[in-house]
């Protein structure tokens, strides 16, 4: 059997779970506004170059305009309003309620192909769905904050993170629908992008905050050195395998692999930031990789 879209979908999170620690780090140097918008920007410098390399134009013109209204709308909303959602839930409820909220993401997506495209799931992918989702939860939630949380924030952080989810699994699935036709994943990321950075830099410009954008970048050599690394990994390698990841297996089904940062991040905080990892974090590791195995064996 062919798993080209649930492989694609696991190098996906670890991607993403790689970029999480870069932007992180990056984020808290000169604030996860400006990393967002600056991530974009070196981020579609980087696929115009390899859209270059690979098929002798900066961006897709040849491709037709359904493509550039479908992938451009998911940009849109799955990259630039649904990470800005995110990094606005991280302020509010941080990075452990954060990540759980944005988790729905699958679920959201399901319902979409569904009612949308009329996608079916078995049982027993239906049951792996379920079982990687529950091992997520169980290992973000059993993570350990410094601090809580301010109540008056909560409850948008909560709302914050529904829409991140949400804004994720709509973009997924506009994703898919301007991808038929095996279109190529990097010129559909370039798409994506070029919508995202024109559309979050013109809301910055709109609230006045494009040159402290600038000014802050320029105060801090060492974020933009770790932002340009975390833009190849993460919206370059990372987006790309997610529509790639898309393009050849259900929305439910990649999407669920594609939540699974928050399991990848636990080894590299235990190995390589020394983080004591409790039992529930193991439970819950498992249960996510059985939930994953549940899929590839359907």
């Amino acid at each position: 059997m062919n798993f080209i879209g649930e492989v694609a979908g696991l190098a996906t999170s670890f991607f993403f779970a790689i970029t999480a620690i870069i932007f992180s780090e990056a984020s808290q140097m000169i604030g996860s506004q400006v990393t967002n918008r600056v991530r974009l920007v070196l981020a579609l410098v980087y696929l115009i170059l390899l859209n270059l390399l690979l098929f002798g134009e900066p961006l897709p013109f040849s491709a037709d305009s359904s493509r550039w209204f479908w992938l451009g709308l998911s940009g849109v909303i799955g990259l630039a309003l649904g990470d800005a959602f995110l990094f606005q839930s991280y302020v509010s409820v941080g990075a452990r309620l954060g990540s759980l909220l944005l988790a729905l993401a699958p679920i959201f997506g399901s319902i979409i192909a569904w009612i949308f495209f009329g996608e079916t799931l078995s049982l027993p992918q239906i049951a792996g769905i379920v079982l990687a989702l529950a091992g997520i939860g169980w290992v973000v939630t059993s993570h350990e904050e410094p601090a809580d949380t301010p109540r008056g924030h909560t409850q948008r952080g909560v709302f914050f993170g529904v829409m991140a989810g949400l804004g994720q699994a709509v973009g997924l699935v506009l994703s898919k629908q301007g991808m038929i036709g095996n279109f190529s994943p990097f010129q559909a990321n370039a798409i994506r992008m070029s919508a995202a950075a024109v559309f979050i830099w013109l809301w910055a410009a709109a609230e006045g905050q494009a040159g402290a954008t600038l000014q802050a970048i320029r105060g801090q050599p060492k974020a933009l050195q770790l932002i340009a690394l975390g833009a190849v990994v993460g919206p370059v390698l990372g987006v790309s395998a997610s529509l790639l990841a898309v393009q050849h297996a259900e929305i439910g089904v990649a999407s669920t692999l594609m939540a699974l940062p928050p399991v990848i991040v636990l080894p590299i905080s235990y190995f390589v930031f020394k983080e004591k990892v409790g039992w529930q974090g193991m439970a819950g590791t498992l249960l996510a990789i059985a939930g994953v195995a549940a899929l590839f064996l359907t």
